[in-house]
């Protein structure tokens, strides 16, 4: 085997953690269905309709735990699922802050924002971004 083509070794990899202050961006996608109307808009959006919603939940983090992990997935993927349920199968426009303000993909991903950062962030890791796609081809990004 060619030496330059050899497996990174512990040392290495040990060495490369230490000395780097770079991130690691963890991510879990989850969906739900659920309908809804933006007051005020003029175009079909006004109209009750429904989307099939895609939510992407990426928290940051340097240091890693004793196992090598910045945060468990099933942590992540359990709190992302919970905060979804809240949400599925439902009017949105009828539930609170909603019944309030529009449910626009912007309002939908800083409510996941902050309904996921109490369990989520921690010392070292913390909610960086959440996506909310409507559709395969539409989606905001809200970074904190």
């Amino acid at each position: 085997m060619n030496p330059a083509q050899s497996n990174p070794t512990l040392g290495q990899i040990t060495t490369q953690l230490a000395a780097s202050s770079s991130t690691f961006a963890l991510s879990v996608t989850v969906d739900f269905a659920a309908a809804h109307r933006l007051l005020g808009y003029e175009g079909n959006c006004a109209r009750l309709h429904g989307h099939n919603w895609k939510i992407m939940v990426e928290v940051t983090g340097q240091k890693l735990d004793g196992v090598g992990m910045v945060v468990d997935f099933k942590t992540m993927k359990k709190a992302a699922r919970e905060a979804a349920k809240k949400l599925d199968h439902q009017f949105l426009n009828e539930i609170a802050p909603f019944d309030q303000i529009n449910p626009t993909a912007e309002h939908i991903a800083v409510w996941f924002f902050v309904e996921l950062s109490g369990v989520l962030n921690q010392p070292n890791a913390r909610i960086s971004a959440i996506t909310v796609w409507e559709n395969e081809y539409s989606a905001v990004t809200y970074r904190a």
